[in-house]
């Protein structure tokens, strides 16, 4: 999905039982079962993306900062582009999308304020890349998308790296995934005019869904769903794709908490 932040230019032996043992637990708790290896060429270049990217724009939760020095977002592009991966703007997938800048990828999930027992919805998997962060933060996550080729390609790269806690489908976002609700949080990668209401409805009371809303520039907004009702605020002006599908044919939705 394209994303841009206004403002910014553009490891011992195991015997084969307990090996796998221990790659359940490490699934049930979002962490990925195969990490970069040692000579990994971009390892510099991930580096230098979190300390220069995100943690000098204030960044500062631990497991995001580990999880985007872990997740190899080279191979979430095309090979042409690998180069490009790191660098501070969106890279071009295919199908007119592109991956998230680097800083945006971080700044939604953080706002989601993950523990690490969390059941997650993305809307919009797009690279599969977000995805994958998010399954390193979180227990499972559930990931929609629209374009078949895109979700393709992001579930073969994800089974590639080993991400067991996450399962991705191809459809309209704007149902949501009822029969997995509800929902820790929920995090929206393409820009609906309003919050779709099915989307409220399958967040979790204390759950939170952040999300761009508006356009062509939209605000992120984070909405957080209490017992007395929805509390949401706005974080920055962003810029992403607009929401496809029932999201265009009823642009308002219908949602009496705002």
């Amino acid at each position: 999905m394209f994303a841009y932040h206004r403002g910014i230019v553009q490891e011992f032996w195991l015997s084969s039982a307990a090996f796998a043992g221990v790659m359940c637990a490490l699934a049930a708790v979002g962490v990925a079962a195969q990490p970069p290896g040692p000579n990994d060429p971009f390892a510099a270049q991930r580096t230098a993306m979190v300390e220069e990217q995100i943690r000098g724009r204030g960044i500062e939760e631990p497991r995001l900062l580990n999880a985007l020095r872990t997740v190899p977002r080279h191979e979430f592009v095309p090979d042409s582009l690998r180069d490009a991966a790191y660098g501070d703007e969106p890279v071009q997938i295919g199908s007119g999308q592109t991956v998230s800048q680097p800083y945006l990828v971080a700044l939604m999930a953080d706002l989601l304020e993950l523990d690490g027992d969390e059941k997650l919805l993305e809307i919009g998997t797009g690279s599969g890349y977000t995805t994958a962060v998010l399954a390193r933060l979180a227990r499972r996550v559930y990931s929609i998308e629209i374009i078949d080729d895109l979700a393709e390609r992001a579930q073969g790269v994800l089974d590639d790296q080993g991400y067991a806690n996450v399962e991705v489908r191809v459809g309209d976002g704007y149902r949501g995934w009822p029969e997995e609700a509800p929902f820790d949080g929920i995090l929206v990668a393409a820009a609906p005019a309003e919050v779709p209401p099915p989307l409220i409805e399958q967040l979790k009371v204390n759950g939170i869904l952040v999300a761009p809303v508006g356009g062509p520039l939209q605000d992120l907004v984070v909405i957080r769903k209490t017992p007395e009702g929805l509390e949401r605020r706005q974080v920055d002006v962003v810029r992403f794709v607009p929401m496809v599908g029932q999201a265009q044919e009823d642009p308002e939705g219908e949602n009496p908490n705002f």
